[in-house]
């Protein structure tokens, strides 16, 4: 039985945000960075970045962000107070599930890894995202670590009063 990690949590736009960006990227895979903080009880996140996926050989079913957007991203979000908490990429025409690529790619320990089931374009001649699931990059070196599945909790804004 898998075990459920710390939850993932986010605003409905955020969620929206990565599943349209594995709609607009498909066939191939799309890639982002999720950005926030990290609380006892889940990773939280702020801001859902889009980055290049620079996969030129198999970009269908493999992703891969440029080092130095990597940096780019991670020096924004920490004079934004933030930081990275997880990665997301969608999977075109296979299941929200990780691979044994994601697992030798992940590198981030206590970092959530969001997958988006992407399907091909369907009778409206659209391809739509289907399943997304996270997953927590847990253990304590590479030597042991695994992905446990992890529970996405997808809030609203809260309404802003106007006088």
């Amino acid at each position: 039985m898998t075990s459920i990690a710390a939850a993932l949590r986010m605003e409905q736009a955020q969620y929206d945000a990565i599943r349209k960006h594995g709609e607009e990227t498909y066939p191939n895979e799309c890639c982002g960075v999720l950005l926030g903080h990290s609380e006892p009880d889940a990773n939280v996140v702020v801001d859902a970045v889009r980055a290049g996926n620079v996969r030129t050989d198999s970009a269908h079913n493999r992703y891969q962000i440029a080092p130095q957007e990597l940096v780019r991203i991670q020096r924004d979000a920490r004079q934004q107070g933030l930081d990275i908490v997880g990665f997301y990429h969608s999977h075109p025409d296979h299941p929200a599930q990780w691979s044994r690529t994601d697992l030798t790619e992940a590198h981030w320990l206590g970092c959530s890894y969001v997958i988006t089931s992407v399907l091909g374009p369907q009778s409206t001649g659209r391809c739509r995202a289907a399943e997304t699931n996270a997953f927590l990059l847990a253990g304590s070196s590479e030597e042991d670590k695994r992905l446990e599945k992890q529970a996405i909790e997808v809030q609203f804004a809260e309404p802003v009063a106007v006088s």
